[in-house]
């Protein structure tokens, strides 16, 4: 089986747009992509002092990334991603978009 990087490398540069959006989403929902949501910017000054940090010291991450591009972050936001785990059932991770 094809990797998505490689089916989208042998596509014609003359698709529309609509296409690649469809991969794109195609791909988020891939059982691997964990879920990715942006936190609204009048909670995050709430979690980060239930979680007792700045937020600056998040682990970063490009607004870039194929997994939050879709979301259209902004420099400055806070994703939360929830991924599945064996020992929790789920975890949840922050990240501020750069």
């Amino acid at each position: 089986m094809l990797s998505l990087d490689v089916c989208i490398a042998s596509f014609p540069k003359n698709l529309p747009g609509d296409f690649l959006v469809e991969v794109a989403i195609e791909q988020k929902r891939h059982y691997l992509v964990p879920e990715h949501a942006l936190i609204r910017k009048e909670k995050v000054a709430e979690l980060m002092a239930e979680l007792g940090i700045k937020k600056e010291s998040l682990p970063r991450i490009s607004r870039m990334d194929p997994a939050i591009k879709l979301l259209r972050p902004e420099k400055g936001d806070v994703v939360k991603i929830i991924r599945d785990s064996l020992t929790a059932g789920q975890a949840i991770y922050y990240r501020r978009v750069i």
